[in-house]
């Protein structure tokens, strides 16, 4: 049951809650990359004063690295293990011999939406999770380079944060606002 129910869930999770909030994160970068298209701006390489860019072109840097890591998400297949205890449904052929098993648990995960691994050992062996998580660490990463790119413009004074009313920013220097 276990080999079936977490990739379950795990797809259902990844299709209704991960990859939205993820497509709106790139949708939401990908509007201000037009908006801001033609803003210059001095890039920075080591942290030192470089060439002109544009504010746009380096947030749509952001949009094509999750749009490319999303694709490689997608393509991961959601995968179960049915077949019995090791594998070979040996007890399934014993109590209903005359049963098409593979048909039937083909039929049964496919119904499912989920993949079926033709051939295992007692375990389903989480390679396709492996991958998904990967590709999950990889956006993750994405996102924090997003986000150390946000703070230094910031830092820099190109952006700046809004306050909100009764809200303090750090109890040490209350009127100051922490990203």
């Amino acid at each position: 049951v276990n080999n079936t129910c977490y990739p379950l869930m795990i797809m259902r999770f990844w299709r209704s809650i991960y990859m939205p909030k993820l497509a709106h994160i790139v949708t939401t970068l990908d509007c201000f990359s037009r908006q801001w298209a033609e803003i210059p701006l001095l890039a920075r390489t080591h942290g030192q004063p470089a060439s002109p860019t544009r504010m746009g072109k380096e947030l749509m840097v952001f949009v094509h690295r999750l749009k490319a890591q999303m694709e490689l998400l997608d393509a991961v297949p959601h995968c179960a293990k049915f077949g019995g205890a090791t594998g070979n449904m040996n007890a399934h052929r014993v109590a209903y011999g005359d049963r098409d098993w593979i048909s039937f648990a083909n039929a049964f995960v496919d119904g499912l939406g989920l993949q079926r691994y033709q051939v295992t050992t007692q375990i389903e062996h989480y390679d396709n999770m492996a991958a998904l998580f990967d590709a999950c660490k990889r956006i993750n990463t994405i996102l924090i380079d997003l986000c150390r790119d946000i703070w230094t413009y910031i830092s820099q004074g190109l952006f700046k944060q809004k306050t909100k009313a009764g809200e303090i920013g750090s109890s040490a220097m209350p009127h100051k606002v922490n990203p």
